[in-house]
């Protein structure tokens, strides 16, 4: 892809505007996990550090999620500068057609749907299952705790887990064997579980062997545990679902599909997550419009107010939606994929009419 000096000059401006606006959030969403980090602080050994760690940690996954707003907000202010300055009137007297500029603006937008699925793949679920799992440490809490405990099936295996600690080891660890699909032929309980290298140990073992008259109890001390259960279907209970990579969740979508689970909650994350630099592109594609209003319909403020009314719009668009979803039965896919339909078929007919 060529760039050329037109290209090179529209992408400065949106460049520039769009760090500014990251900035911005950046410091609002420090201040407010901050604030929601404080009750904890002097709890075990929850100090500064510890919550400025988690406090930093915590902000690529909220970041990721405004990433959308961030551009939007970014393009509008970058875009709608060059109109104020009078710099789109003259090339617009020079020929350069109304294409031709948001060819440039999308250009520049390439840019940041690359950076949102970097931000995504990599940042995001390192960053986040860091920041949990230190936090949970910290406060010698477990990543998940239900009164019921966790729930996963390994073939005619059903495994009942009671706490998922900051170092994936398991806590009170309940294996029920299944033979001929609904007899249950023996059930092992363990105190705890962990992962020496590829393999699963259990400690402080209980074994109930049930035969057709009878039931024989056996104990040992520690025991291997064979099972298709990996250290990265666990790692899934240390952040939800919109903290994983498109990789973590596939995978974990295809560990629940073997076992007949419930995959749709997943499938909505997988589906945002692929979708993600799409919308990113629409964000910028929707900015382009508002810059060929004319100068007196509207000042930079007014702009940035509607980029921030529809941003917002978008992500609750986007909640709902999925929600919904959820709730009624919609394709994952269809669910993830709406909001941002819209939205490229509101910057269709703007950009239409703004062309005019």
């Amino acid at each position: 892809m060529i760039l050329t000096l037109l290209d090179r000059h529209i992408g400065r401006g949106i460049f520039v505007s769009t760090l500014l606006v990251f900035g911005v959030l950046l410091a609002l969403s420090l201040f407010i996990v901050l604030v929601r980090a404080l009750p904890d602080f002097g709890k075990f050994s929850f100090g500064l550090a510890e919550m400025v760690h988690y406090v930093i940690m915590s902000q690529p996954r909220h970041l990721y999620e405004l990433f959308p707003i961030i551009v939007l907000i970014g393009a509008i202010m970058g875009l709608s500068a060059l109109a104020l300055n009078s710099e789109l009137i003259a090339m617009r007297a020079a020929g350069v057609s109304v294409a031709r500029i948001v060819g440039s603006a999308m250009k520049a937008g390439l840019v940041f749907v690359i950076a949102s699925v970097l931000l995504g793949e990599y940042i995001v679920p390192f960053a986040e299952s860091l920041a949990q799992r230190e936090r949970a440490k910290a406060l010698h809490e477990s990543l998940q705790q239900r009164s019921s405990g966790l729930w996963l099936r390994d073939g005619e295996t059903f495994v009942n887990i009671g706490e998922v600690l900051p170092d994936l080891s398991l806590l009170r660890v309940n294996i029920y064997h299944f033979g001929d699909g609904t007899r249950l032929r023996a059930q092992t309980f363990a105190q705890r579980a962990w992962l020496d290298g590829e393999q699963w140990r259990l400690e402080a073992v209980r074994q109930s062997l049930i035969g057709a008259d009878s039931v024989r109890i056996q104990h040992s001390r520690r025991q291997d545990w064979a099972t298709a259960i990996k250290q990265d279907v666990v790692s899934v209970f240390a952040v939800v679902p919109e903290g994983l990579s498109i990789q973590q969740l596939y995978r974990y979508i295809e560990h629940l599909r073997q076992n007949n689970q419930e995959t749709e909650r997943y499938q909505l994350a997988f589906w945002q997550k692929i979708f993600m630099p799409l919308a990113t592109a629409v964000m910028v594609l929707l900015a382009t419009p508002f810059v060929f209003r004319p100068v007196r319909s509207g000042g930079l403020g007014s702009r940035v107010f509607l980029g921030i009314m529809l941003g917002l719009a978008f992500v609750v668009l986007n909640q709902i939606i999925g929600y919904f979803g959820l709730l009624y039965g919609l394709p994952p896919m269809a669910s993830a994929l709406a909001p941002i339909a819209l939205f490229f078929a509101l910057a269709l007919i703007l950009l239409r009419r703004s062309a005019r």
